[in-house]
This record gives C-alpha cells, sequence and structure tokens, in this order.
C-alpha cells in the first residue's frame, strides 16, 4: 500500500531558476540554510508542508552540470497505485509556483490528512458495494424469487426505510468518536450484507438488506464527517469528490460481478458472497484510522456541551435531500430492470451500459468538486442538478445511440452537482451535531427515495412508461435547485468553526 522510498533524478539547465527555488504545489518545499556546499550541492531543499513522511531535493554540480535528485517516502492507503505515478510525473518537472497540477486539491494535504483520506476512500468502497448490492441485484432475484415491479419497488422501500437501523451509530459518533464506529459499521455492513446469498424468499432477503444497506449508509455519512473535519478549509469539496470516486469504484465492482447473475436462477448471491471481501478494508481501518482532531478538541476543550441544532439549516437540507431523491431514486433503481425487460439487455449488457455510462462521471466529479473548492458551491449546484436531472430522464425515453449518449452526459453533468450538495452536509453543523445531523438529511432522502419508488413500482406495474413517469418527477430536481439558489450560504474558503461559531463558544453569553 505505498511507502517504500523512491529517488528520481534529471539533469536541469543551469538557467533553469524554478528548480532553484522552493517549490509550491503539491508540497511546500523550504530551503535548508548552506554554510558551505560539499559534494558539488548547490541548493538543498526539505518538505515544510506536504503528503511525505520523509522528503528531500538535492541539487549538485557534477562537470559542470546542474543534476537534481528528489528522494521521498509517500504512504496513500489503498490508492497508491493512482496518486503515486501523478506525483513522480509532477516531481518530475519544475514547479510554477502556486500551479497544481489538475488532479491536486486546492490545499497541500499532510501525510495525516493524505494517510486519512485514503483511508475514507477505502471505506467508501466498502459501503458503496454493500448499498448498491440490492439495487444491482433486484431484478434478478426478483425474477428468480417470483416478485414482480410492484413488489420489487416495495422491497426496495423497506430496505430504504430501514435508515432507522443507523441512527444509534449516528448518535454514538457524536458521543463517542467518529473512529470507533466506522470501525465497528465497516465490520459489520459486509458481514450482514452476505447473508443475503442464503435468503430462501424475497422477504429474508429483504430483511438481511434492511439492516446492513442502513449499516453501510450510516458508514457513508460518517466518512463524509470525517473528511469535513479532517480536510483543509478549501479543499473539502474535492475530498467529496475523491470519495465520491471511491464510491463509483466500489459500486462498480457490484456492477462488475453482476454477470454472475448469468450462471443460473441462483447467481445473483454469488454476488451478495463476494461482500465478504470488503473486512480486508475493516482490518486496516482497525489499525490505521485515527480520531478526528477536530472530534478531541471538542472532547477536550467542550467537555460534551453540545451546541444547539441549526434547525433553519437542517430543514433546507432535508429537503434538498427530500426532492432531490424522488428522481435519483427509482431512476437507479428500476434502471436494470428497464434495460433487461424493455432493451432487452442481459446481465453482462447491464453492466456494460452501467459502466460505460457512469465512469464518465468521474471527470464530472473532479471537474465539479475544484469548481466549487474555487468558484463557490452555490452556482455549481444550482444549474448542474436540473440539466443534469433531465439528461438522465432523456436516456429512459429513447433507445439506441441517444439512450447511450443521454446517460453518459447525464451522469457528467449530475455528478459536477455532487460534491457541491455533499459537503454542505457537514459543514452546516457543529461538532457535537454534525453525526445526527447528516443522519437526519440522509434519512429525509430515503424517505423520498421510498415514497417514489413506491408510486413509480404502482405505476410501472399499471403500464405507465419509465419516461413518463420519471418526467413527472423531474420537478424534485428543479426545487431543489430554487431552494439551494434561495436559501444556502456560501461556504467556500471559510473554516468550520467560522461557518459554526457555535464551536468556539457552545455557550455564548448574551
Amino acid at each position: 500500500m505505498g511507502g517504500a522510498k523512491r529517488h528520481l533524478t534529471r539533469p536541469i539547465a543551469s538557467d533553469d531558476t524554478l528548480a532553484l527555488q522552493p517549490r509550491y504545489d503539491v508540497l511546500i518545499e523550504e530551503a535548508r540554510p548552506m554554510a558551505e556546499s560539499r559534494d558539488g550541492v548547490v541548493a538543498h531543499f526539505v518538505q515544510s508542508t506536504g503528503p511525505f513522511t520523509e522528503y528531500e531535493r538535492t541539487i549538485r554540480s557534477d562537470d559542470g552540470r546542474l543534476v537534481e535528485t528528489t528522494s521521498y517516502r509517500l504512504s496513500i492507503p489503498w490508492f497508491a497505485w493512482l496518486f503515486g505515478p501523478l506525483l513522480r510525473r509532477t516531481l518530475r518537472r519544475p514547479a510554477t509556483p502556486g500551479s497544481a497540477p489538475f488532479w491536486a486539491p486546492p490545499d497541500v494535504l499532510s501525510a495525516r490528512q493524505v494517510s486519512v483520506l485514503g483511508l475514507l476512500a477505502a471505506a467508501s468502497l466498502l459501503s458503496a458495494f454493500t448499498n448498491t448490492l440490492f439495487t444491482q441485484t433486484v431484478a434478478f432475484a426478483g425474477d428468480d424469487l417470483g416478485v414482480g415491479d410492484w413488489g420489487r419497488g416495495v422491497g426496495g422501500t423497506v430496505v430504504r426505510l430501514g435508515i432507522i437501523v443507523g441512527l444509534p451509530f449516528a448518535l454514538a459518533a457524536d458521543r463517542i468518536g467518529r473512529r470507533r464506529v466506522i470501525v465497528g459499521l465497516a465490520w459489520a455492513a459486509p458481514i450482514i450484507a452476505s447473508l443475503g446469498a442464503l435468503a430462501p424468499n424475497f422477504p429474508v432477503l429483504v430483511a438481511t438488506q434492511s439492516i446492513s444497506r442502513p449499516l453501510g449508509l450510516a458508514l457513508d455519512l460518517l466518512i463524509a464527517v470525517v473528511a469535513a473535519e479532517e480536510m483543509p478549509r478549501s479543499s473539502r469539496a474535492y475530498s467529496v469528490s475523491i470519495l465520491a470516486m471511491a464510491s463509483g469504484l466500489g459500486a462498480g465492482l457490484a456492477v462488475v460481478s453482476l454477470p454472475l447473475a448469468d450462471i443460473g436462477d441462483g447467481g445473483w448471491r454469488l454476488v451478495y458472497v463476494l461482500a465478504l471481501v470488503w473486512l480486508f478494508v475493516a482490518v486496516d481501518l482497525t489499525r490505521r484510522l485515527p480520531e478526528t482532531q477536530r472530534f478531541e478538541r471538542h472532547v477536550t476543550e467542550q467537555k460534551h456541551v453540545d451546541a444547539p441544532m441549526q434547525s433553519r439549516r437542517l430543514g433546507i437540507q432535508m429537503a434538498v435531500a427530500f426532492f432531490g431523491n424522488l428522481l435519483l431514486a427509482p431512476s437507479s433503481f428500476f434502471q436494470n430492470g428497464y434495460l433487461k425487460d424493455e432493451r432487452g439487455f442481459s446481465a453482462g449488457m447491464v453492466a456494460v451500459f452501467t459502466l460505460i455510462t457512469t465512469t464518465p462521471g468521474v471527470l464530472g466529479l473532479v471537474l465539479g468538486g475544484r469548481a466549487a473548492d474555487k468558484r463557490g458551491r452555490r452556482r455549481i449546484a444550482t444549474i448542474c442538478v436540473p440539466i443534469g436531472a433531465a439528461l438522465i430522464v432523456g436516456s429512459f425515453w429513447f433507445g439506441g445511440p441517444l439512450m447511450w449518449s443521454f446517460a453518459v452526459s447525464g451522469s457528467i453533468v449530475a455528478a459536477m452537482a455532487y460534491p457541491s450538495l455533499a459537503v454542505y452536509r457537514t459543514e452546516l453543523f457543529p461538532t457535537g451535531r454534525r453525526g445526527r445531523a447528516a443522519y437526519l438529511i440522509l434519512a429525509s432522502a430515503l424517505v423520498g427515495g421510498s415514497l417514489s419508488l413506491l408510486v413509480t413500482g404502482a405505476l410501472l406495474d399499471n403500464d405507465v412508461s419509465h419516461g413518463a413517469i420519471l418526467s413527472a418527477l423531474w420537478t424534485g430536481p428543479m426545487i431543489v435547485a430554487l431552494i439551494v439558489w434561495f436559501t444556502y450560504p456560501e461556504t467556500a474558503h471559510r473554516e468550520l468553526e467560522e461557518i459554526n461559531p457555535e464551536d468556539l463558544d457552545p455557550n455564548p453569553r448574551g
């Protein structure tokens, strides 16, 4: 998982003034003063702030030529394979001061922050896989167990309403800490999810997922809480985009596993068995995930005094979650059934369609996360939410190339809005209330999604088309855009304590 010491060497021109200056891109260097030059050393730099556990850059004169050697040790849990090569490529080139590469966060992250973000991304893989299992397999499990669209919609509603299972964990995270709860959920969610493989009938399958999915969702919301509390002020939306990409990968792995359903009537059960693979992540979180510094400060300085909940902020965010999920839930839940029944797709083709149309959403997450951190959240969300939703609806009206193009473009535009909306869920509440606020917002989203699933399932069984139903539900994203534009504050570039002054003084005197 990374940690090996690396050495990069490159010749530099004698007039390359940038190479002789401290870097300020993926790290901040400081020059070590040199009383005298030894071994031809012209300049020596070390890390002042940055992601490396060890770092030094030395420039030597060798027979009249300047040679730069950069030595570093980097530990990125689980994702060194992705970011390690990007960092090496950046370090091989001179840096223009203040110009970070496109993939890097706006702020320079510390080694602790990089480690925490990597662990949270791994936890997002786990959470997304367990949260996606039922949605991806319900069409095939329903066929095997003799359940139609209405029954599947009811099952999806019951699984979503199981969110009540997650409430004690959200409350506990605000009392005993984020780390202990996250570790417990990381063990419990995949184990209980895997029990779906043994379900003798559809109600038992629904019962197992009504426990495991809420545990995965509770894990997901606490991951977001830790990211908000650990990341610097101008990179919180960036961290959301990274975690969302990891979630997409975790969900994608569930999709990739879907062709197992083609093995036979019970092939879908094998997808549930694969949930046990994520126990490797649980082991690593147990070993390496620290408690957030903000929560530790909250316990030490405030002695468990709870700041009051911002009821207006909570109300508008719950409304956004409710109306946003009116379209999102049925469009994702019934997509596989739509592709299988109306477009004649096999399980393998469903997986191909899902991967091809959702993978470009990574681009939207990157663009949306950087734009939210640099230019603000409100404008991005207001523009992208209704447009992305309209494109998704279009993918249910047409077949052939138009269906694919609408789905791809909808995935990109909707993903651009996600970091802006998601980061608000943790930014607008004080430390002592952050976990339960995130839970209540999530619960509101699931209520909205559950109602729309019931309505959609009933209408589909009465031969109303997918496109007509989802077109009507598009009013939900439009309401979201209006609420965000007229009621949300701008939080970019602000510390959490500035947004929530209650954290500085939980008992202000009049």
